[in-house]
């Protein structure tokens, strides 16, 4: 079993207790952060995209041991060292993959599902996407490649550096000092969520904010600027499966009818939200050019329906590590007996 679905049995667990007691402590704050639908929502998009990603459904244009394979000229020895650097171009590598998912038209569609969400809470954290389905990211890591890091050490380090990105998904954390200089926090994802004009396409950094500083893209919190979550563009929907697939119904649509080939082609391409100025202008959509203008989406749901939507999560998050656990001793089994 890999170290990622190994991991699971672990972080899970932890996730959903920290999330109840998010929900416990901003009662007692009074600070509403959390809406019932949403949560479910965002722990839907969370198990559809663990089975997907334990499932390892997908197409790799290029790995990265293919890469370590071949273009390695130099092999870094002392393991310490090997693993500072593999963080730094994990890192490194997982800002401009994050920076391009929000910058170009295409690659919005992969994580749109993530700020789709108008509230923001721990569960938010876990709001992931099923449409990713070509990966590309190991051409980011080349530099880790050329100086031979093992594979392996990015086996364990990946579900790491992914699971340390939960914890700042929060309203509930203010500024934390020093940290700030260095770290992603609350304070900085807060901004990242947000669809308030200044706080637009900022702050893309995992772990360290530095990327953002050095690249012209960090924006701090200010006082007198409260966040807005949500997407320019409302969802509309409690539904992950819409959701996912939303932004790239409309890119289709828009290819579709705009009358020029060359339109037709570009707008994969083109940043975030660009649309032919024909089909612009005859197909307006509805935005939220104005954050405070805002208004959350909400549906009428009585307290049996949320109550027996929850019980269902819980079943399909044990029926999903049920599989993988199974799965995993046929593997074992399979593998005995082979050899």
């Amino acid at each position: 079993m890999s170290f990622f679905i190994q991991s699971l049995f672990i972080v899970i667990p932890i996730f959903i207790i920290l999330i109840v007691l998010e929900i416990i402590v901003a009662k007692k704050m009074k600070i509403k952060i959390n809406n019932p639908v949403d949560i479910i929502s965002s722990l839907s998009s969370g198990i559809t995209n663990i089975a997907k990603d334990g499932l390892k459904f997908g197409v790799l244009i290029i790995s990265y041991s293919w890469l370590v394979k071949h273009i390695t000229i130099l092999k870094i020895e002392p393991i310490w060292l090997a693993i500072i650097i593999a963080f730094i171009v994990q890192d490194f590598s997982g800002y401009w993959l994050h920076r391009m998912n929000h910058r170009i038209n295409i690659f919005w569609n992969r994580h749109i599902i993530h700020h789709s969400s108008e509230e923001f809470n721990l569960s938010c954290a876990l709001r992931q996407e099923i449409s990713t389905i070509v990966r590309f990211g190991a051409i980011f890591m080349l530099p880790a490649a050329l100086l031979g890091i093992s594979p392996t050490i990015f086996a364990v380090l990946g579900p790491i550096h992914l699971f340390m990105q939960f914890w700042y998904h929060t309203r509930l954390i203010n500024k934390m000092g020093l940290l700030e200089t260095i770290f992603v926090t609350p304070s900085h994802h807060r901004v990242h969520h947000a669809i308030n004009t200044k706080y637009m396409d900022k702050n893309y950094g995992q772990i360290l904010i530095i990327w953002d500083k050095f690249f012209g893209t960090f924006q701090p919190e200010l006082k007198e600027e409260k966040p807005v979550y949500g997407i320019i563009r409302p969802a509309n929907t409690w539904n992950p499966i819409i959701i996912n697939y939303k932004h790239f119904w409309q890119l289709l649509k828009d290819a579709y009818y705009t009358k020029t080939w060359k339109d037709k082609l570009r707008i994969w391409f083109m940043p975030t939200g660009w649309r032919p100025k024909d089909v612009e202008d005859l197909f307006p959509i509805k935005s939220t050019r104005d954050s405070k203008s805002q208004i959350k989406y909400q549906t009428n749901n009585s307290r049996k329906l949320i109550l027996w939507s929850f019980f269902q999560l819980f079943i399909s998050g044990s029926l999903m590590l049920l599989m993988f656990s199974i799965a995993s001793k046929i593997l074992l089994y399979s593998a005995w007996h082979f050899f």
